[in-house]
């Protein structure tokens, strides 16, 4: 079996196969017409071969440790831009001007409280349910109470419903937050800017003035901007396929939602703040990383390489240095959690097992350990990343609608099962 120039021979049969060239990146063979013309499909587990769609969001170099948004390194929108304007880019394409960043900025904030009823949508949840299952249900749930934006063949409402979603998902996040832990729902502000606001909305209470740390605000600016989109994963291709069926939007971020719950996905800033917790001390820090080198031992170190980084997570080195900033503005220096963690840190920079094995600190790993210095309980960590994601999921569900070459998603299988038999009566087993 072999492919060259664009064609496929297998039996001695020869089927053309376009190569199709990005702008950047691998280029990649059109197997469309493979089963049509050999009786065949490919076998790709996970498709990490496999490129699903034709995008211009998005692109990553894992080898080179690259990661662009319309072409711009996520180091220069997170250290020049907001979150908001990174928005902007990924769902129009473009940096917006200064007219355009202060209407969309406006759009946004006018589009931030939730409908009245759906406070009493939330009182149907046990007390102690985890704030994800809240966030799949009631991002769903907005499909019931914005009926005027759920036709996706309308251009104006594909946007609102963007606009919508963007808004919204923070005050449904605060308010989950809020209601596993007994507190009042707190209003948004609209004087306030997206990342000042979720903190106001989730560490506010009506009984005493709140006024959020600007290098806080400033730091989950910076954190919703690092996890606003990373090309087609495994929720955003959930989004992707939901999608494909005409499913509505606030269905199909619902969808996107649910699959970022997985610890091997969104959960991973959570997995690593465990894995802190479970070493406990300092002291501890050998036994574990010599587990974590032995190849007989299923152990291993959360938030350390990544599935498509094979060099630093350019995300995370961004975030290291916002981690060090949030923990010197809240003076903190005694918490051991934390010194496990700088000391892991110390360790996978200079060890040469690390340094070989690319098992640099992720962005999960700098990621859990700010939030919780930030106050935010590891039940929250996902949900801030549903927060951030939401424009990713938003702009990708976008691209695709106005694709005119998008299809239903089906994804076909090799079968290994029994093969076809007959039906056999009860009276005759």
């Amino acid at each position: 079996m072999t492919v060259q120039n664009g064609t496929f021979t297998i039996d001695s049969k020869t089927v053309d196969m376009p190569v199709k060239e990005g702008s950047i990146g691998p280029a990649v063979v059109d197997i469309a017409a493979l089963y049509k013309n050999t009786g065949m499909f490919t076998y790709d587990p996970g498709f990490t071969s496999t490129a699903s769609c034709e995008s211009k969001i998005t692109y990553i170099d894992g080898d080179k440790g690259v990661l662009l948004h319309r072409g711009y390194p996520i180091e220069q929108l997170a250290e020049n831009g907001d979150f908001l304007e990174t928005c902007h880019l990924l769902l129009h394409g473009e940096l917006p001007t200064p007219a355009e960043k202060v209407d969309f900025d406006h759009r946004v904030t006018r589009h931030t409280m939730v409908h009245e009823q759906m406070m009493r949508f939330f009182q149907g949840f046990r007390r102690d349910a985890h704030p994800m299952a809240i966030m799949v249900a009631s991002v769903g749930a907005m499909a019931a109470f914005y009926h005027d934006s759920t036709d996706i063949s309308d251009p104006h409402q594909r946007m609102v419903a963007s606009m919508r979603m963007i808004a919204k998902m923070p005050t449904l996040a605060a308010m989950a937050y809020k209601y596993s832990i007994g507190q009042p729902f707190v209003y948004p502000k609209n004087d306030l800017d997206y990342a000042a606001n979720f903190l106001n909305m989730c560490f506010s209470v009506p009984c005493e003035d709140y006024k959020a740390n600007p290098v806080l605000a400033r730091a989950l600016d910076k954190i919703f901007i690092l996890h606003a989109d990373h090309e087609q994963n495994a929720s955003t291709s959930t989004v992707r396929l939901a999608g494909s069926s005409g499913a509505n939007p606030f269905a199909c971020i619902a969808a996107g939602v649910a699959c970022l719950w997985g610890p091997a996905h969104g959960g991973a800033n959570e997995a690593a703040l465990k894995m802190l917790e479970e070493i406990g001390s300092v002291e501890r820090i050998p036994e574990y990383i010599a587990r974590a080198k032995d190849k007989n031992d299923p152990f291993r170190l959360m938030g350390f390489g990544h599935r498509v980084y094979k060099n630093y997570d350019p995300r995370a080195r961004i975030m290291q240095k916002t981690t060090h900033e949030v923990l010197q503005e809240l003076g903190i220096k005694d918490d051991p959690l934390l010194d496990v963690a700088m000391e892991l840190e110390r360790i996978a920079l200079s060890d040469p097992y690390f340094i070989e094995k690319k098992l640099y600190p992720n962005i999960d790993f700098y990621s859990g350990i700010t939030l919780k210095a930030m106050g935010f309980p590891t039940s929250m960590f996902t949900v801030l990343f549903a927060v951030a994601r939401t424009v990713g999921w938003i702009a990708q569900w976008k691209e695709m609608i106005e694709d005119p070459a998008q299809k239903i998603g089906r994804p076909r299988q090799l079968y290994t099962g029994a093969p076809q038999r007959d039906y056999v009566p009860m009276i005759k087993r």
